[in-house]
């Protein structure tokens, strides 16, 4: 079984994803990172091809990873808006959306636009619209939903192994 982390931009699912790899032994993996080692800079990939020969890609690394069994998987922000990833994440792991509020989003992400094509140059106002459009997504597919608000990495990481029934080395 694997585990897959879902949600917004900045809500923590690499720091997540590496902390869980470290408390349980799984492999982890990061989409965001196999498509930059693949393709180049995902800024680069929106630039020059658009978002949806992004997303072509990251479907394409999503296919490979999903069938490995024992890993932990961060996702990127949009990857589950696919339902063809979502379903095939799902097929071998459990989804778990990393639910964050929204102030903490944007302090964490609003001055990030160059690594992030899609906060570009986003406001408060904007970043919420995304966040009120993708949360329902991101509910539907998700196994479990973890609040984060007031924890910190290795309690959202423990807590999340304890959903899953992962057990822990450390």
């Amino acid at each position: 079984m694997n585990i897959v982390l879902c949600g917004m931009m900045g809500s923590g699912k690499t720091s997540v994803g590496i902390k869980i790899s470290e408390l349980t032994g799984m492999r982890w993996y990061d989409t965001d990172d196999l498509i930059t080692e693949k393709y180049g800079k995902i800024s680069d990939i929106f630039e020059f091809y658009g978002e949806e020969r992004f997303r072509g890609y990251e479907s394409e690394i999503v296919r490979r990873v999903a069938s490995e069994d024992g890993c932990v998987i961060s996702t990127g922000g949009g990857c589950v808006l696919r339902p063809e990833n979502a379903a095939a994440l799902k097929e071998f792991g459990k989804i778990i959306f990393l639910k964050v509020d929204i102030n903490v989003l944007f302090a964490r992400t609003g001055h990030t636009g160059d690594e992030r094509p899609l906060l570009k140059n986003t406001s408060f106002e904007k970043m919420k619209a995304l966040l009120d459009q993708r949360t329902p997504i991101y509910s539907s597919c998700a196994d479990f939903t973890i609040d984060t608000d007031g924890k910190n990495i290795e309690e959202v990481a423990r807590e999340i192994c304890a959903v899953c029934g992962v057990k822990t080395i450390g």
